[in-house]
């Protein structure tokens, strides 16, 4: 008798004659067993607990899966099928131990039960002790607001560039979200940049005291900020009252092109290309002037992104920005850099952040 019949053997006389009463008790027979030599059976042999274990496990009770979940979480060659039905079990209890503790559950099953199940199985997910960016992205897109702090606290979660962008969005009015996310050593310049930008005052002290080199970006970014309101005031001044007219003769009733906008761009009209742009984009024209005239290029390079303009008119766009801030020949090299790599759908994701009011405190 080979190992795989002997095997069959015990696992027939573990449930022979047993009632669908006493099912739980065959099945943990039969996962005593399993446990006994687990790291010494083959694929074959666990592919046939596999089965054993899932017909079973279909017709017990919550206790009793809860139990074969919390004993066949840790054990790195669980059987897999078993592994994948317990993770989606539409019962936390039973759910959780397998998604917090199993290796046997990959990132495509990970995404599609974070996706699919509810704000308890994403909460367990975000407690594993290494999660992949592929996954937390899906854990702050859609959990709640335990479900993120537990991921950002979570030192073993990686975060890809989106997934940050959107942490950062969920900081907006949460102080101990910001502060968690600032905290993460890993986080990209650009994203802390703009957690500042939105973090209350409390929080850019922490910040600033856990990182003392950024003492200077903060006191920038607070600077930044103050503009932001003289932008809002300057948007609707006299000379952009002008310049809307200008562009509403151009156009009549059809939109303004992108080579019209070039040619105001071009020709050094300051407030006409922001009224272009701000009509183009869809954009509130305090939003357009301050990504002309802050120091860093990354929204308005974001906007021309999301609206398609060649790079040889965002060119024309950064000389009439160097009238407020002096740019070199490798300034703009760098830019040209930045915009080549720069994808639409990203270009859209920064000009949604910069443009989307913050919500008003409860």
């Amino acid at each position: 008798m080979n190992g795989q019949q002997h095997l069959l053997q015990e696992i027939e006389v573990a449930i022979a004659g047993r009632p669908a009463s006493q099912r739980a008790e065959a099945l943990r027979h039969i996962t005593d067993l399993f446990l006994s030599q687990a790291s010494d059976y083959s694929d074959e042999q666990i592919a046939l607990f596999d089965d054993v274990i899932m017909r079973l496990a279909a017709e017990i009770e919550k206790s009793a899966r809860v139990l074969l979940a919390q004993r066949l979480a840790p054990v790195p060659n669980a059987p897999r099928n078993v592994i994948r039905d317990l993770a989606f079990d539409r019962e936390v209890e039973v759910a959780s131990p397998v998604l917090t503790l199993s290796d046997r559950l990959d990132d495509a099953m990970l995404i599609e039960n974070a996706r699919s199940m509810g704000q308890g199985h994403m909460l367990a997910i975000s407690k594993r002790k290494s999660i992949a960016g592929a996954v937390t992205e899906v854990l702050v897109e859609r959990g709640d607001r335990a479900v993120v702090l537990s991921v950002v606290g979570n030192a073993g979660a990686a975060f890809s560039d989106a997934g940050f962008f959107r942490l950062v969005m969920r900081s907006r009015n949460d102080d101990e979200i910001a502060a968690g996310v600032g905290s993460r050593r890993e986080i990209p310049r650009h994203h802390f940049l703009k957690l500042l930008t939105i973090a209350s005052q409390s929080v850019r002290a922490k910040l600033q005291a856990e990182n003392p080199q950024a003492i200077e970006e903060v006191h920038r970014v607070v600077r930044e900020v103050t503009s932001r309101v003289q932008a809002r005031s300057i948007a609707e001044s006299y000379e952009y009252s002008k310049a809307r007219k200008t562009v509403a003769a151009l156009c009549g009733e059809r939109p303004l092109s992108l080579a019209e906008l070039a040619k105001f761009a071009a020709s050094g009209q300051f407030e006409e290309t922001i009224v272009g742009l701000s009509t183009i984009a869809n954009i509130p024209v305090a939003t357009i002037e301050r990504a002309m005239l802050q120091e860093r290029t990354e929204l308005l390079l974001g906007i021309l992104k999301s609206i398609g303009v060649a790079w040889a008119d965002v060119k024309l766009m950064l000389q009439l920005r160097a009238r407020h801030h002096a740019m070199s020949a490798t300034d703009v090299d760098q830019c040209l850099a930045s915009y080549e790599r720069l994808k639409p759908t990203t270009a859209r994701l920064v000009v949604d952040f910069h443009c989307r009011p913050a919500k008003k405190p409860l």
